[in-house]
């Protein structure tokens, strides 16, 4: 029986609240994290002083101008960057401390990420770019399992019927929806967006959105979404606003 297409309409920002679970306890907290690059000899500051705190289960969203400092933001809170001053704590562990196999390793088992663009492997199914993931993070687990988890992870997203599709025979929303179950077959503690909608039509991106923020719910998953939909960020559990590189939290400003 063919999996049913998810409905279209994203959760409004009381739905969200009244499905997650924050705790006392901080999952992500960025203290007083800089940021900068070597230009022409020169160092070049992209962020400056950032502070942030996400609770477990929380959906969190960035907006700003394009050159703020967002997508670097991610990438420090990702471990794909490692930040000039400050600290990084995600699940209890310092990442600003950790070399780059141990950081590979966390961020396998700890985060989910989902881009702009989809970041699939055009030569494997859909199944099988679900389920590399799910090998890397959990290298002990069967690939029986790996294959039933995987398969379990695209039909949630509506996919159940385009398992041994390949990317270029998916549509722009379906690979994104492919995208959105590697990032949460391994049930990450954290979820990292970087404009999941940006490539996609308006009523493509509602689904793939409603999708994202009910998966992750039920896995009891935090988000931190980057954006420049402002109804979206809207619906969010809180609001952050990112310029020149020093960010501040604007949760119910419009």
């Amino acid at each position: 029986m063919q999996s049913p297409e998810p409905t279209q309409t994203i959760p409004g920002k009381s739905d969200i609240r009244e499905r997650a679970t924050p705790s006392a306890d901080a999952l992500v907290t960025a203290h007083n994290v800089d940021y900068s690059v070597e230009v022409a000899g020169k160092p070049l500051n992209i962020l400056r002083g950032v502070d942030l705190t996400v609770r477990p289960a929380e959906v969190v969203a960035i907006v700003g101008p394009s050159g703020s400092g967002k997508t670097s933001l991610l990438m420090l809170l990702a471990g794909l960057e490692r930040a000039s001053a400050g600290s990084i704590t995600i699940a209890g562990t310092d990442i600003t401390k950790r070399d780059e196999d141990a950081m590979a390793v966390f961020r396998h088992q700890t985060l989910g990420i989902v881009f702009q663009s989809f970041h699939l492997i055009p030569s494997l199914t859909a199944l099988d770019n679900v389920g590399l993931a799910l090998e890397i993070a959990r290298p002990d687990l069967p690939l029986a399992e790996v294959r039933k988890e995987a398969a379990a992870a695209l039909d949630a997203v509506g996919l159940g019927k385009r398992l041994d599709h390949r990317p270029a025979a998916l549509s722009g929303g379906e690979q994104q929806r492919v995208g959105l179950a590697r990032a949460l077959v391994t049930k990450p503690k954290l979820l990292l967006a970087d404009e999941p909608t940006g490539n996609l039509d308006q009523k493509t991106g509602a689904v793939v959105v409603e999708l994202m923020f009910n998966l992750a719910r039920q896995n009891g998953t935090a988000i931190v979404m980057i954006t420049h939909d402002p109804h979206l960020a809207e619906r969010t559990d809180r609001k952050f606003t990112m310029e020149q590189g020093q960010l501040t939290e604007t949760t119910g400003q419009i």
